[in-house]
């Protein structure tokens, strides 16, 4: 096993910022969670990327952007009730979720920049922080061509473009997340540990369990079968290849997507716990060990909570919780994989 190299102060400090920009993406993905699970993502039918900073100042602004709601599907559909009173109380959560997008784009420029001058960021890795900010920038567009889709007929997002949206976001927070893991934990090469290709099974199956809850999401799949572990009266329930082409239910079908959710979400939890038990008898790198008990409570946390949300026919508060510690999970086990790939 290689010797650890000492961490420069520009490498600390450059991890702080991209660790920062991870925090508040983490904070994006929760934040748009519960604009789902509160009907607000619709609420704001137009983009304006450069000049959306600033929200309705005055009645006669609010009055402008509640006519246009009034134009769109989900206005028309769902809440012909509303009045501008009431518009207000869904338009706040979107339009915070799309400032945080926007400050996230600042917090992440301004200081790569200063880094770039000061010359904290090596030439030959520019552009790895340059796609970084490309990135974040489509995932904007991202989620502007996600919300289209529910201004057209039907007032909800498709589940493909949401499903999406949330993949990238996780990408893009894997990406910054790494190459902060491995400014603060630099090594003498690379050398994969044994267990590495354990533990990237375990985080792929971590991120097709999450995958899968993003079409749970998308389609509202969680509001059926509100029973575990049986789905109602049946193990399998009808209905389950009843879309043509047979593909097409795993993302469509509603009960579908719900048993594949369940399915890789039990299969997850085994999985995690045999990586843990056998995983902590092994010679492991020390950093790894905190991270395996922390994996075992959170796998089993998230498990709780995707059942009890459930259960309980996905209240806000705990279908927001259940992807947060999703998201977590993800982290862990990605701090895992990076502790075995670098093996220092």
């Amino acid at each position: 096993m290689t010797q650890p190299k000492p961490i420069q102060s520009s490498d600390r400090l450059v991890a702080t910022w991209l660790l920062i920009c991870c925090a508040l993406v983490f904070v994006m993905v929760v934040l748009g969670g519960v604009t789902r699970l509160t009907g607000s993502g619709l609420s704001m039918v137009d983009w304006r990327p450069l000049m959306g900073w600033l929200p309705p100042l005055t009645d006669i602004e609010w009055q402008r952007v509640f006519e246009l709601y009034q134009s769109s599907p989900e206005f028309q559909k769902v809440n012909s009730h509303m009045d501008v009173h009431a518009f207000k109380s869904i338009f706040w959560l979107e339009y915070l979720h799309r400032l945080l997008g926007r400050t996230i784009g600042i917090v992440f420029l301004v200081p790569f920049i200063v880094f770039l001058a000061k010359g904290y960021i090596r030439k030959s890795e520019w552009a790895k922080y340059l796609l970084m900010f490309v990135l974040g920038g489509l995932q904007g567009v991202l989620g502007w061509y996600m919300v289209k889709s529910g201004l057209v007929d039907v007032p909800q997002v498709s589940q493909y473009r949401l499903t999406a949206h949330l993949v990238a976001a996780f990408a893009i927070y894997a990406y910054m997340f790494w190459v902060a893991m491995s400014l603060l934990f630099p090594s003498i090469g690379a050398n994969k540990h044994p267990w590495y290709p354990r533990a990237l099974a375990l985080t792929v199956l971590t991120s097709v369990t999450i995958v899968s809850g993003g079409f749970v999401a998308g389609l509202k799949a969680g509001k059926i079968y509100n029973t575990f572990p049986m789905m109602g009266e049946h193990w399998l329930p009808p209905g389950l290849l009843a879309l043509e082409p047979a593909w097409r239910n795993f993302f469509d079908n509603m009960a579908t997507v719900q048993l594949d959710h369940r399915i890789l979400a039990i299969t997850t939890l085994i999985a995690t716990v045999s990586f843990w038990f056998f995983a902590r008898r092994a010679d492991v790198p020390g950093r790894m060990r905190p991270a395996l008990t922390a994996l075992l409570h959170t796998v089993l946390l998230q498990v709780i909570l995707g059942i009890t949300t459930l259960l309980l026919m996905v209240p806000i508060a705990l279908g927001a919780a259940h992807q947060a510690v999703a998201m977590l999970l993800f982290t862990i086990s990605l701090y895992i994989l990076h502790s075995l790939k670098r093996n220092s």
